[in-house]
C-alpha cells in the first residue's frame, strides 16, 4: 500500500544519509509515483530531504543546485535529492525509459534520477550517486496502517457486493469508508496541490522544489 511504499523511501533515505555525509556526495533517490508525486513528497519530508521534485512542480535544476552550495557554505558536504519517477525540469519533458506497444500502459517511466544526479555533479561540483528504489518499493511487509485500511476495504467491498452495489469503488475519506461509482473516478489522478499544506511545510523546513 501506499503508507509502506512511503515507509520504505523514507528507509532508504535514512540510509544514503549515512552514506552521503561519510563520503560527501549528493544523493539522488528515485521512487515511484507514474505522474504524481506523493510518495517523494511525503518520503522527502519524512526522511529529512534537501530537495523534492515532483511532476506537479517542473523544476529548475539550477535552482536545486543553488540550494546544495548553499549547504556547502555552511559546512555540509553532503545533500539528498527525492525526485519523482515523473517529475521534469521547466523546459523539458518526464525522462521516458521505454514504451511497450500494444499495452494498456505502454510509457514506462524511468532515469530521471540519472539525468538530475549528472546534472547537479557538474553544476555543484561535487561527487552524485543515483539510486533508484524500483519495485523494493512494492514488497516487504506492510505498515500496521496499511494492514488495517485493507482489511476495512475488504469488508466495505464485500458489503457492496452484498447489497447488489456493483460498479462501485470503496474510499477512504477522512477517516470514514465510504464508495464512489467508478464512472466518477476511473482516468483521474489525485495530484499533489503546490500550494497546500504539506508542500507549503517542507518549504518552511527549507526543502527546496526547483521553482
Amino acid at each position: 500500500g501506499f503508507d509502506t511504499a512511503v515507509a520504505v523511501a523514507t528507509e532508504a533515505l535514512d540510509r544514503l544519509h549515512t552514506t552521503a555525509e561519510s563520503h560527501h556526495r549528493i544523493m539522488c533517490l528515485e521512487v515511484m509515483g507514474r505522474y504524481v508525486g506523493w510518495i517523494a513528497l511525503k518520503a522527502g519530508l519524512a526522511g529529512g530531504a534537501d530537495a523534492i521534485l515532483i511532476p506537479e512542480i517542473p523544476y529548475d535544476i539550477n535552482k536545486v543546485a543553488e540550494k546544495i552550495k548553499e549547504r556547502r557554505k555552511a559546512g555540509k558536504e553532503f545533500s539528498i535529492v527525492v525526485v519523482a519517477e515523473g517529475a521534469k525540469p521547466l523546459s523539458g519533458e518526464m525522462v521516458v525509459r521505454t514504451v511497450v506497444e500494444d499495452s494498456p500502459d505502454p510509457i514506462r517511466l524511468g532515469g530521471i534520477a540519472e539525468q538530475v544526479s549528472n546534472e547537479l555533479e557538474k553544476l555543484v561540483g561535487l561527487e552524485s550517486r543515483a539510486v533508484v528504489l524500483g519495485h523494493l518499493q512494492r514488497g516487504g511487509s506492510p505498515t500496521a496502517y496499511d494492514r488495517i485500511i485493507s482489511t476495512m476495504y475488504g469488508k466495505a467491498a464485500v458489503d457492496l457486493a452484498m447489497e447488489g452495489k456493483f460498479g462501485n469503488m470503496v474510499t477512504l475519506d477522512g477517516n470514514e469508508i465510504s464508495s464512489v461509482p467508478l464512472e466518477e473516478v476511473i482516468g483521474k489522478l489525485k495530484k499533489v496541490d503546490p500550494e497546500g499544506d504539506l508542500v507549503k511545510t517542507a518549504k518552511a523546513l527549507g526543502i527546496s522544489f526547483g521553482d
